[in-house]
């Protein structure tokens, strides 16, 4: 539509010229009289351009307000083809927009599944690690019985040999003391006639 506003100015700018040289002429020949072009012939040539350039307008003006109507017509089936295209987009985008939402609930769902699939072995591993220790526990304890029992044992091993000990030692500080060397004999043919059978 511009470049027709654009021709029509052209033209027009065109035509100016041959109206002012017709004036010209006019004039000259207004001046010069029977010499030149009479009076009559250049108003009738004024009138001629001036139709022509009417004419001109006109059909200008009709060619521009068709190719306007073209124009406005092409463009308005642009815009509706555009929204067009814009409501498929918009469908689209709405269409990928539920798409991606059903992908997070579904990340979502599989994050939960997979953090409660690590509490349930995280606490199986907790019931794993708590029989163990229990078991070691157990295990300690049963050693230490064994180790108090066989302390307990050996204490009174040596607690007895002690006794014993202690019990010879006074036994024979008691003898050496009441025995005397009569005794001491006595005891000895005793001995002896029990050991040696007699003939």
């Amino acid at each position: 539509m511009r470049r027709l506003a654009k021709t029509t100015w052209s033209l027009l700018g065109l035509l100016a010229p041959v109206l002012l040289a017709g004036a010209a002429i006019a004039s000259e020949a207004a001046g010069a009289g029977e010499h030149g072009i009479s009076p009559a012939k250049i108003t009738d040539f004024i009138w001629r351009s001036v139709n022509f350039v009417v004419f001109a307008g006109i059909l200008i003006f009709l060619a521009i307000k068709f190719r306007a109507k073209d124009f406005f017509n092409k463009r308005a089936q642009d815009i509706a083809e555009t929204l067009s295209d814009l409501e498929a987009k918009k469908a689209e985008v709405s269409q990928a927009l539920k798409e991606a939402e059903a992908r997070l609930a579904q990340v979502a769902a599989e994050r939960e599944k997979i953090i409660q699939q690590f509490l349930a072995e995280g606490e199986l591993e907790k019931a794993k690690i708590l029989e163990k220790a229990e078991q070691v526990a157990a295990r300690i304890q049963e050693m230490a019985v064994l180790t108090i029992e066989q302390e307990t044992r050996k204490a009174a091993r040596d607690l007895k040999q002690e006794v014993v000990d202690k019990a010879t030692q006074m036994a024979e500080e008691l003898l050496r003391k009441k025995v005397t060397s009569a005794d001491q004999q006595a005891l000895v043919e005793e001995y002896l006639k029990k050991a040696v059978p007699a003939h």
